[in-house]
Protein backbone atom coordinates (compact mmCIF):
# COMPACT_ATOMS: atom_id res chain seq x y z
CA UNK A 1 0.00 0.00 0.00
CA UNK A 2 3.22 2.62 0.92
CA UNK A 3 4.42 1.68 -2.77
CA UNK A 4 1.01 2.80 -4.38
CA UNK A 5 0.41 6.20 -2.19
CA UNK A 6 3.77 7.12 -3.21
CA UNK A 7 3.37 6.66 -6.63
CA UNK A 8 0.06 8.02 -6.43
CA UNK A 9 0.87 10.87 -4.76
CA UNK A 10 4.30 11.44 -6.53
CA UNK A 11 1.92 11.47 -9.84
CA UNK A 12 0.02 14.51 -8.57
CA UNK A 13 3.49 16.54 -8.79
CA UNK A 14 4.96 15.24 -12.37
CA UNK A 15 1.75 16.23 -13.97
CA UNK A 16 -0.16 19.77 -14.35
CA UNK A 17 -3.55 18.25 -11.81
CA UNK A 18 -1.67 19.01 -8.50
CA UNK A 19 -0.47 22.30 -9.34
CA UNK A 20 -3.45 23.08 -10.47
CA UNK A 21 -5.45 21.30 -7.22
CA UNK A 22 -3.11 23.52 -5.72
CA UNK A 23 -3.44 26.64 -7.08
CA UNK A 24 -6.73 26.76 -7.70
CA UNK A 25 -7.73 25.76 -3.72
CA UNK A 26 -5.37 28.19 -2.43
CA UNK A 27 -6.23 31.32 -4.98
CA UNK A 28 -10.18 30.66 -4.32
CA UNK A 29 -10.15 30.28 -0.50
CA UNK A 30 -7.67 32.82 0.09
CA UNK A 31 -10.15 34.90 -1.61
CA UNK A 32 -12.53 34.17 -0.39
CA UNK A 33 -11.28 34.38 3.42
CA UNK A 34 -10.73 37.99 2.76
CA UNK A 35 -13.96 38.59 1.72
CA UNK A 36 -15.52 37.14 4.56
CA UNK A 37 -13.79 38.33 7.07
CA UNK A 38 -11.17 41.48 5.97
CA UNK A 39 -13.69 43.42 3.74
CA UNK A 40 -16.40 42.68 6.31
CA UNK A 41 -14.17 44.15 8.79
CA UNK A 42 -15.24 40.87 11.26
CA UNK A 43 -13.48 38.01 13.04
CA UNK A 44 -16.34 36.02 12.51
CA UNK A 45 -15.18 32.71 10.38
CA UNK A 46 -18.43 31.08 9.95
CA UNK A 47 -19.54 32.08 6.56
CA UNK A 48 -16.11 31.55 5.31
CA UNK A 49 -16.22 27.60 6.27
CA UNK A 50 -19.72 27.56 4.63
CA UNK A 51 -18.18 29.02 1.49
CA UNK A 52 -15.02 26.61 2.05
CA UNK A 53 -17.17 23.27 2.06
CA UNK A 54 -18.63 24.69 -1.45
CA UNK A 55 -15.32 25.36 -2.98
CA UNK A 56 -14.29 21.71 -2.13
CA UNK A 57 -17.17 20.52 -3.72
CA UNK A 58 -15.92 22.04 -6.91
CA UNK A 59 -12.38 21.55 -6.95
CA UNK A 60 -12.31 17.64 -5.25
CA UNK A 61 -13.58 16.25 -8.64
CA UNK A 62 -9.87 17.74 -10.07
CA UNK A 63 -8.10 15.38 -7.63
CA UNK A 64 -10.37 12.64 -7.88
CA UNK A 65 -10.96 12.47 -11.64
CA UNK A 66 -7.86 10.55 -12.63
CA UNK A 67 -7.59 8.32 -9.53
CA UNK A 68 -8.95 5.03 -11.99
CA UNK A 69 -10.02 6.34 -14.93
CA UNK A 70 -6.68 7.75 -15.79
CA UNK A 71 -5.08 3.81 -15.64
CA UNK A 72 -8.26 2.76 -18.07
CA UNK A 73 -7.60 5.51 -20.33
CA UNK A 74 -3.72 4.30 -20.64
CA UNK A 75 -4.36 0.23 -20.34
CA UNK A 76 -2.64 0.16 -16.71
CA UNK A 77 -5.63 -0.99 -15.40
CA UNK A 78 -4.43 -4.84 -15.65
CA UNK A 79 -1.24 -3.68 -13.79
CA UNK A 80 -3.12 -2.52 -10.97
CA UNK A 81 -5.29 -5.85 -11.16
CA UNK A 82 -2.82 -8.18 -11.63
CA UNK A 83 0.04 -6.51 -9.10
CA UNK A 84 1.13 -9.08 -5.87
CA UNK A 85 -0.91 -6.09 -3.73
CA UNK A 86 -4.66 -6.61 -1.97
CA UNK A 87 -7.57 -4.70 -4.36
CA UNK A 88 -7.82 -2.86 -0.64
CA UNK A 89 -4.36 -2.03 0.04
CA UNK A 90 -4.51 -0.61 -3.78
CA UNK A 91 -7.50 1.42 -3.14
CA UNK A 92 -6.56 2.48 0.34
CA UNK A 93 -3.07 3.73 -1.36
CA UNK A 94 -5.24 5.65 -3.66
CA UNK A 95 -7.50 7.33 -1.38
CA UNK A 96 -4.79 8.05 1.20
CA UNK A 97 -2.33 10.10 -1.77
CA UNK A 98 -5.74 12.29 -2.90
CA UNK A 99 -6.47 12.89 1.04
CA UNK A 100 -2.72 13.70 1.73
CA UNK A 101 -3.40 16.47 -1.27
CA UNK A 102 -6.54 17.80 0.36
CA UNK A 103 -4.92 18.05 3.80
CA UNK A 104 -2.17 20.21 2.28
CA UNK A 105 -4.80 22.45 1.29
CA UNK A 106 -6.63 22.62 4.66
CA UNK A 107 -3.06 23.10 6.61
CA UNK A 108 -2.09 25.80 4.10
CA UNK A 109 -5.27 27.76 4.53
CA UNK A 110 -5.24 27.60 8.26
CA UNK A 111 -2.18 30.69 8.21
CA UNK A 112 -4.71 32.88 7.15
CA UNK A 113 -6.15 33.07 10.38
CA UNK A 114 -2.30 34.01 11.68
CA UNK A 115 -3.32 37.97 9.89
CA UNK A 116 -6.87 37.98 10.79
CA UNK A 117 -5.70 37.63 14.84
CA UNK A 118 -3.43 39.95 14.24
CA UNK A 119 -5.79 42.15 12.62
CA UNK A 120 -8.48 42.11 15.35
CA UNK A 121 -6.58 42.36 18.56
CA UNK A 122 -4.87 45.28 17.48
CA UNK A 123 -7.54 47.82 18.99
CA UNK A 124 -5.69 50.61 16.41
CA UNK A 125 -7.14 49.19 13.17
CA UNK A 126 -9.89 46.95 14.44
CA UNK A 127 -12.60 46.42 17.33
CA UNK A 128 -13.86 43.59 16.10
CA UNK A 129 -13.68 40.64 18.73
CA UNK A 130 -10.38 38.15 18.14
CA UNK A 131 -11.90 35.05 16.08
CA UNK A 132 -13.33 31.93 18.19
CA UNK A 133 -10.71 29.66 18.81
CA UNK A 134 -13.16 26.44 19.27
CA UNK A 135 -15.30 27.30 15.93
CA UNK A 136 -12.53 27.36 14.34
CA UNK A 137 -11.41 23.79 15.30
CA UNK A 138 -14.71 22.61 15.12
CA UNK A 139 -15.15 23.84 11.46
CA UNK A 140 -11.80 22.40 10.04
CA UNK A 141 -12.63 19.06 11.79
CA UNK A 142 -15.87 19.08 10.14
CA UNK A 143 -14.38 20.49 6.71
CA UNK A 144 -12.06 17.16 6.39
CA UNK A 145 -14.72 14.78 7.68
CA UNK A 146 -16.43 16.04 4.17
CA UNK A 147 -13.42 15.81 2.37
CA UNK A 148 -12.66 12.44 3.10
CA UNK A 149 -16.41 11.53 1.95
CA UNK A 150 -16.28 13.55 -1.40
CA UNK A 151 -12.65 12.01 -2.48
CA UNK A 152 -14.33 8.91 -1.75
CA UNK A 153 -17.31 9.39 -3.76
CA UNK A 154 -15.00 11.02 -6.75
CA UNK A 155 -12.57 7.97 -6.60
CA UNK A 156 -15.60 5.51 -6.62
CA UNK A 157 -17.08 7.92 -9.52
CA UNK A 158 -13.85 7.61 -11.29
CA UNK A 159 -13.50 3.81 -11.26
CA UNK A 160 -16.80 3.60 -13.20
CA UNK A 161 -15.68 5.18 -16.30
CA UNK A 162 -12.25 5.93 -18.39
CA UNK A 163 -13.18 9.64 -19.51
CA UNK A 164 -11.73 11.96 -16.95
CA UNK A 165 -14.26 14.50 -17.97
CA UNK A 166 -17.04 12.83 -17.09
CA UNK A 167 -15.57 11.38 -13.73
CA UNK A 168 -15.09 15.17 -12.78
CA UNK A 169 -18.98 16.32 -14.24
CA UNK A 170 -20.62 13.53 -12.30
CA UNK A 171 -18.61 13.94 -9.32
CA UNK A 172 -19.32 17.05 -9.09
CA UNK A 173 -23.05 16.73 -10.03
CA UNK A 174 -23.36 13.91 -6.90
CA UNK A 175 -21.82 16.68 -4.55
CA UNK A 176 -24.06 19.75 -5.54
CA UNK A 177 -27.18 17.81 -5.06
CA UNK A 178 -25.90 16.56 -1.56
CA UNK A 179 -25.21 20.09 -0.66
CA UNK A 180 -28.40 21.30 -2.52
CA UNK A 181 -30.98 18.92 -0.44
CA UNK A 182 -30.70 21.69 2.46
CA UNK A 183 -31.66 24.23 0.26
CA UNK A 184 -34.83 22.58 -1.60
CA UNK A 185 -36.12 20.73 1.12
CA UNK A 186 -37.71 23.19 2.45
CA UNK A 187 -39.91 23.21 -0.81
CA UNK A 188 -41.14 19.32 0.09
CA UNK A 189 -44.27 19.63 2.52
CA UNK A 190 -44.07 15.87 3.45
CA UNK A 191 -42.45 16.12 7.02
CA UNK A 192 -41.08 12.50 6.53
CA UNK A 193 -39.52 13.02 3.03
CA UNK A 194 -38.39 16.09 4.44
CA UNK A 195 -36.41 13.81 7.37
CA UNK A 196 -35.08 12.02 4.67
CA UNK A 197 -33.37 14.15 3.23
CA UNK A 198 -32.23 15.79 6.06
CA UNK A 199 -30.56 12.61 6.14
CA UNK A 200 -28.82 12.55 3.25
CA UNK A 201 -28.01 16.70 3.56
CA UNK A 202 -23.86 17.12 3.83
CA UNK A 203 -24.63 20.88 4.98
CA UNK A 204 -26.87 20.09 7.69
CA UNK A 205 -24.50 17.78 9.08
CA UNK A 206 -21.40 20.55 9.13
CA UNK A 207 -23.44 23.37 9.95
CA UNK A 208 -23.39 22.14 14.12
CA UNK A 209 -19.65 21.99 13.90
CA UNK A 210 -19.27 25.68 12.53
CA UNK A 211 -20.86 26.94 15.81
CA UNK A 212 -17.97 24.83 17.69
CA UNK A 213 -21.13 22.03 18.88
CA UNK A 214 -19.75 18.79 18.36
CA UNK A 215 -22.42 16.55 16.23
CA UNK A 216 -21.22 12.46 17.04
CA UNK A 217 -24.36 11.75 14.65
CA UNK A 218 -22.72 14.01 12.17
CA UNK A 219 -19.24 12.67 12.48
CA UNK A 220 -20.41 8.54 12.17
CA UNK A 221 -22.51 9.82 9.07
CA UNK A 222 -19.43 11.35 7.43
CA UNK A 223 -17.05 8.16 8.04
CA UNK A 224 -20.46 6.21 7.02
CA UNK A 225 -20.62 7.79 3.62
CA UNK A 226 -16.78 7.56 3.11
CA UNK A 227 -16.31 3.68 4.06
CA UNK A 228 -19.07 2.68 1.72
CA UNK A 229 -18.02 4.37 -1.11
CA UNK A 230 -14.58 3.01 -0.57
CA UNK A 231 -15.85 -0.63 0.08
CA UNK A 232 -17.48 0.52 -3.40
CA UNK A 233 -14.40 0.87 -5.12
CA UNK A 234 -12.82 -2.16 -3.77
CA UNK A 235 -15.93 -4.09 -4.86
CA UNK A 236 -15.75 -2.59 -8.30
CA UNK A 237 -12.36 -3.54 -8.56
CA UNK A 238 -12.57 -7.41 -7.19
CA UNK A 239 -15.63 -7.97 -9.81
CA UNK A 240 -12.95 -7.02 -12.49
CA UNK A 241 -10.25 -8.69 -11.07
CA UNK A 242 -12.24 -12.22 -11.18
CA UNK A 243 -14.39 -11.71 -13.89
Amino acid sequence: MLAIFKKELRSYFTSATGYIFLAVAMALLGAVFGATTFLQGTGETGTYFIFMLVILAVILPILTMKMFSEEKRTKTEQLLLTAPVSITKMVFGKYLAAFTMFMIVVVASMFNYIPLYAYTVDDSISSTMPPNIVMILGSTFAIILAGMCFIAIGMFISSLTENQFAAIVITFGVLAALLGISIFNGYIPSAAIRGIFDWFSVYDRFYNFTYGLFDFGALIYYLSVAGVFVFLTIRVFEARRYR
